[in-house]
């Protein structure tokens, strides 16, 4: 199985935004976390161009999605949110939909 650098780019992306933007709102009440944030935030991006450099946009950019896979889980673990039943088949087809997008042959 040949691995696609520029999928893997984008997944560590996808991982570094979604962190940064935990850490702002957790930095809505402490400060301190809010440089933390732009720092995660300003990795993923770069990540985010690598990506472009080596995949086709309509490949790779969908997968961002994931971020918002990410989120919730952090939510969950970090700021007490509820995972609803929704949110739960919310989850799947963000995951179905970034799978068939992203079988590029």
């Amino acid at each position: 199985m040949k691995i696609r650098i520029g999928i893997m780019f984008i997944l560590i992306s996808a991982f570094l935004t979604a962190t940064g933007q935990l850490l702002w709102k957790i930095g809505i009440n402490n400060i301190k976390f809010l440089p933390l944030g732009f720092l995660f935030y300003g990795f993923g991006s770069i990540f985010m161009i690598k990506s472009f450099e080596k995949e086709k946009l309509v490949v790779v950019y969908p997968i961002m999605c994931i971020s918002y896979v990410i989120s919730m889980f952090y939510g969950n673990l970090f700021l007490n949110e509820t995972i609803t039943p929704n949110k739960v088949l919310a989850v799947i087809l963000i995951i179905l939909g970034v799978s068939f997008n992203s079988y590029d042959k």
